[in-house]
């Protein structure tokens, strides 16, 4: 066979795809399941009816769920499924196991492990994770926790924009009109007296109910935890207590120490007159503040400056200095010119010139 017959058959072996080389093929079918994945994990994590929690890992907070969650989760949403394509029909745990191959997703453990003392089991969505040795899906005791960032919602994009403007208004205080001082400061009074009160009257009940009873009630959650969300924030009915019931002997000692510091309080509490000294004292830094405008601060400037420039022009001239201003006359002193002159003025305004005839006697003599 020539050589001219070699390179026709090598020719007609060449892939007859347009000028495509078939090598490319799997790389772009890598990048496309690769952005279908991404879009499914994103609805998944946009869908409210996973249930999910925050916690802190490796001082990062992340979004994590649980494997059985997610696994009755994708038995209710079929529909999620399409996202994905060719892979539809994959298992649960292919699923899962694709996002962690993608980092999409990450597995999480628990980073407290033993059970604390008067607890009887392990908290169900632990405040601490630590990633895990095993990057493969576990339904039974399995944390993930999502790795990318959540899309922005329009309203969080609205908010990006307010917070300066919010920063702004709060600098911008003292120069508020008198009516809006007023009602800012009675709503920033009135958030700050309802939690304080949600505080003390949830730690009143929980207390009672703890020496009485020996259960432990939290009603409403502690607003001051950073994994509580909002919609755990609004509930009222507390959860089943879990932990064991104190010993009694601890139920006493505390209800004494309750008496005490309540008794230690009712004996330091101020005096009528000493409420009256700072509530008076409050509400002249209060006035102070809703009472100033720029206009009288420039006023007050002004007042200042024309005070300070009339002490200059009454002060006699200290040595060394250059600008000499004459002291004010005195009545003395307009009596003494008065005689050098030979003119005196009288009561009525009009000047008294000497009688002529006393001035001859005078001279004869």
């Amino acid at each position: 066979m020539t050589k001219s017959a070699t390179e026709k058959k090598r020719v007609r072996r060449t892939p007859q795809n347009g000028g495509r080389d078939l090598s490319e093929t799997p790389s772009k079918k890598g990048a496309q399941t690769k952005d279908v994945y991404q879009l499914f994990a994103e609805k998944v994590r946009d869908n409210k009816q996973l249930p999910s929690r925050w916690a802190i890992m490796q001082e990062t907070r992340v979004e994590y769920f649980r494997g059985k969650d997610f696994t009755v989760f994708m038995k209710n949403h079929p529909e999620l499924r399409e996202i994905l394509g060719a892979d539809k029909r994959l298992d649960v745990d292919e699923i899962v196991n694709t996002l962690l191959r993608k980092h999409l997703l990450v597995r999480c453990d628990r980073l407290v492990k033993t059970v604390r003392p008067g607890k009887k089991k392990l908290s169900s969505w632990p405040a601490h994770l630590e990633i895990h040795t095993e990057q493969e899906f576990s339904e039974n005791d399995g944390f993930f926790a999502w790795t990318f960032m959540k899309r922005r919602t329009l309203w969080q994009t609205i908010l990006s924009f307010l917070w300066p403007l919010l920063a702004l208004a709060i600098c911008l205080f003292p120069v508020y009109p008198y009516q809006c001082k007023i009602v800012v400061l009675y709503s920033c009074a009135g958030a700050l007296l309802f939690i304080v009160t949600i505080l003390i009257f949830r730690a009143a009940i929980f207390g009672l109910l703890w020496i009485l009873l020996g259960k432990r009630i939290w009603f409403f959650p502690n607003i001051n935890a950073e994994e509580t969300t909002f919609r755990e924030l609004v509930r009222f009915w507390p959860e089943k207590d879990e932990e064991e019931p104190p010993k009694w002997t601890s139920r006493v000692f505390y209800a004494l120490v309750a008496v005490v510091f309540i008794l230690l309080l009712r004996h330091h509490a101020p005096d009528e007159a000493a409420r009256a000294r700072y509530h008076k004292k409050v509400s002249n830094i209060i006035d102070d503040v809703l009472d100033w405008s720029p206009k009288l601060a420039l006023s007050g400037m002004m007042d200042t400056k024309s005070v300070v420039n009339a002490t200059e022009r009454s002060s006699p001239p200290t040595e060394g200095s250059t600008v000499f201003s004459p002291p004010p006359e005195t009545d003395s002193d307009i009596s003494a010119d008065a005689g050098r002159d030979g003119v005196m003025d009288s009561e009525n305004g009009v000047d008294d010139l000497p009688d002529p005839s006393q001035s001859r006697s005078s001279e004869e003599i």
